[in-house]
């Protein structure tokens, strides 16, 4: 079987399917596509998905857009019974998580980003950065009380879940929020490749995410500009 091909640049969500690769030591081939026209909107990538955007997956024969699906799907096909659940109730709850972070998180963390890191300070809107702040404030508040009773999402083993999660709080944000636990309002400088969640559990699973070398991904050169750029549609 042909090995794995993961496209997409590590400062881009690619890193999420990156970092399961790194968890689970799947054999792969990385191809850094960048995103735009000169990389993820070329009629080559969208041969092989027609969306244009970064990640992508092709395993053999099989080819798989939208970065959770691929952690998941990575996750189940090498890791079951480790880093995915082995019940019917645990892959429940990896779907639920992973839905809730990008129900409940990704925008806000993406709007706050964009306004106090990407953006240049004289075009960025400090009213919109004030309400992300905001809005994520409850989320971080139902993260904190899920890992209150125990280690992770769903008990005392790492998953698929909190890495998914993790993901998505961190995801293109080059920041560090000043966090006091179960507090999520506080703010910090930009540290790229160096993010922390904030909230309690969402620290212990960034502890997890720098043990991945994950975080050395993003400190790839070469890169920020790219990363900066996969804003998304957040605004």
């Amino acid at each position: 079987m042909s090995k794995l091909k993961i496209y997409g640049m590590a400062r881009t969500r690619a890193f999420r399917a990156l970092w399961v690769a790194m968890e689970l030591g799947i054999e792969y081939e990385h191809i850094p596509v960048e995103i735009g026209d000169a990389g993820a909107r070329t009629p080559e990538f969208l041969a092989i998905n027609p969306n244009g955007r970064l990640p992508v997956i092709v395993d053999g024969n099989f080819v798989l857009f939208e970065s959770l699906a691929i952690t998941m799907y990575l996750a189940k096909k090498h890791g079951a019974g480790s880093l995915y659940p082995a019940t019917i109730e645990g892959e429940a709850l990896v779907a639920q998580w992973s839905l809730w972070a990008v129900t409940e998180v990704d925008r806000g963390v993406n709007i706050w980003s964009l306004h106090a890191v990407r953006l240049p300070p004289e075009e960025q809107d400090l009213a919109k950065r004030a309400e992300a702040l905001k809005v994520l404030v409850a989320p971080f508040k139902v993260l904190d009380t899920a890992v209150s009773k125990q280690p992770y999402l769903l008990g005392n083993n790492f998953t698929v879940a909190d890495l998914n999660v993790a993901a998505v709080i961190t995801d293109g944000t080059g920041f560090t929020l000043t966090v006091t636990p179960g507090n999520a309002t506080g703010l910090g400088s930009p540290t790229v490749g160096n993010a922390a969640a904030a909230s309690a559990g969402g620290l212990r699973m960034i502890a997890e995410y720098r043990a991945a070398g994950a975080d050395r991904l993003l400190d790839q050169p070469g890169e920020g500009e790219e990363r900066g750029a996969a804003v998304d549609a957040a605004v």
